[in-house]
């Protein structure tokens, strides 16, 4: 929302690093009708992966659990094969962004340094930095099993969703991610303005607090696009929810994995793309 241009926007704190949201005052406008209200402004800083000292990749994200966040992202883009390999991980807060340092092994980043990736990422960029092809269209190892779930368990999950997003209920410009498990609804959701962030984000928490990722789903409040597939995909998520719809080359990938992909997730209706035979609809009422 505009700035009226007499209050400067203030970060809400400057005590504990970078705020995840800003307020200000703002000139609201209904028809001819105007007013001055107080907003919530979502934050986006650029966060810097560095790994053993080398500066890796920056992206745009909301300065929040970037623990995990780096440990998703390491995960994902295959830069480590599991947790155990990623051995430390330092917060640094600079005046123009966050570093993160993360000491991996070396055989991992004479890897790293082989994918010839040091790029910026912007806050809604999936594949950035890819420096081909083969890195850009990386093929995950097909998902086993996984859960078969009650249609009315994934209605109960959006309507929860809805009520855990509490930085978007304040700025409401932010995506969440969501992991469910049958009987127990939303068990962990992380947020970020950058869709893929709060993806790894999610993934980064389930990998660290040791969750069975065959037991539960995922919901994202945004499309499905491929990378998206790819980072639920590559730790073995047997389902994902997402609120928008997927594209043609997220549905093939899903399709080849084995994934269950589920686009159009909202309060009364949803669209099974991939692999239905996990999503029951016995007396499913809505």
């Amino acid at each position: 929302m505009m700035d009226n241009g007499n209050a400067a926007v203030q970060p809400l704190s400057l005590d504990l690093g970078w705020p995840s949201y800003q307020q200000s005052t703002v000139e609201r406008w209904q028809g001819v009708h105007h007013s001055l209200h107080k907003d919530y402004i979502a934050e986006e800083v650029p966060v810097s992966l560095v790994y053993n000292g080398v500066p890796h990749v920056v992206m745009l994200a909301t300065p929040t659990n970037l623990e995990e966040f780096a440990l998703g992202f390491s995960i994902t883009e295959g830069i480590i094969k599991n947790p155990k390999e990623l051995l430390s991980a330092r917060i640094y807060n600079r005046s123009n962004g966050i570093e993160v340092h993360l000491q991996i092994s070396e055989q991992r980043l004479q890897s790293l340094a082989d994918k010839g990736r040091n790029l910026t990422g912007r806050t809604g960029c999936g594949l950035c930095g890819a420096s081909t092809l083969q890195q850009a269209i990386r093929q995950p190892n097909p998902v086993n099993g996984g859960l078969v779930l009650p249609a009315a368990e994934l209605l109960s999950a959006l309507k929860e969703i809805k009520k855990r997003q509490k930085l978007n209920q304040l700025t409401g410009s932010v995506h969440g991610a969501a992991w469910a498990v049958p009987g127990q609804g939303i068990l962990d959701i992380r947020e970020d303005v950058g869709r893929h962030n709060a993806l790894d984000k999610l993934i980064g928490l389930l990998l660290r607090t040791g969750r069975d990722l065959a037991s539960g789903f995922v919901i994202v409040t945004s499309r499905a696009s491929y990378e998206m597939i790819q980072k639920a995909a590559w730790v073995g998520i047997t389902m994902l929810a997402a609120i928008s719809a997927p594209t043609g080359l997220a549905i093939r990938l899903a399709n080849e994995t084995g994934l269950t992909l589920i686009g159009f997730a909202r309060d009364d209706q949803h669209v099974v793309y991939t692999h239905s035979r996990r999503l029951t609809h016995d007396n499913y009422i809505i």
